[in-house]
């Protein structure tokens, strides 16, 4: 007895819109990946370059000197939660890192602060409004948290903080908005 096989004949060719979509999953996925790599510092970023540390995260945002030692920031926004101060050591080399963007640092923004301290407490801001009447600026800073919340500065035209506070980011009001 001879033994048959039988074939199936499915076609060989994927279609051309399941083929695009596949490129872009792939683009995706792999600029999501390189993304995540620079975005924040790790452990094993301690001691290499200035050079190598901003090949890896990118140029930073602004760099400044406190305390006696280089500070290079680098807020991850505009929708970013995190704004990373590296501080580098007299020989240029990552000393340690925090993270700027948080409820403790939050608590030390008080009224009558300048603009200035705020900005080396915090760093940047996501987003400035400019109030109305030339009464000033809010400074928003989007930071980790359960809630959908940001950290809301009133600066006066005078540049110093009138309020500090929680407020809701427009695309949280969107979402809990009621539909009609």
């Amino acid at each position: 007895m001879q033994a048959t096989t039988a074939r199936l004949s499915l076609p060989l060719e994927i279609p051309m819109k399941l083929q695009r979509r596949s490129r872009w999953l792939v683009l995706l996925l792999t600029t999501g990946l390189l993304a995540c790599a620079g975005y924040g510092p790790s452990k094993n970023d301690l001691g290499i370059s200035r050079a190598e540390l901003v090949q890896r995260m990118g140029p930073p945002d602004q760099e400044r000197q406190v305390g006696g030692v280089t500070r290079l920031e680098f807020p991850r926004g505009p929708m970013g939660r995190h704004t990373w101060f590296v501080y580098l050591d007299a020989a240029g080399r990552v000393a340690r890192w925090e993270q700027a963007l948080t409820e403790a640092n939050f608590t030390k923004v008080l009224p009558g602060m300048g603009d200035g301290d705020v900005s080396l407490l915090l760093g940047r801001p996501s987003e400035r409004t400019r109030l109305a009447r030339q009464r000033g600026d809010v400074w928003s800073y989007r930071y980790e948290s359960n809630a959908c919340l940001w950290f809301q500065v009133e600066m006066s035209a005078e540049h110093q903080v009138r309020s500090a506070g929680y407020g809701t980011p427009p695309e949280c009001e969107l979402r809990d908005s009621p539909r009609d």
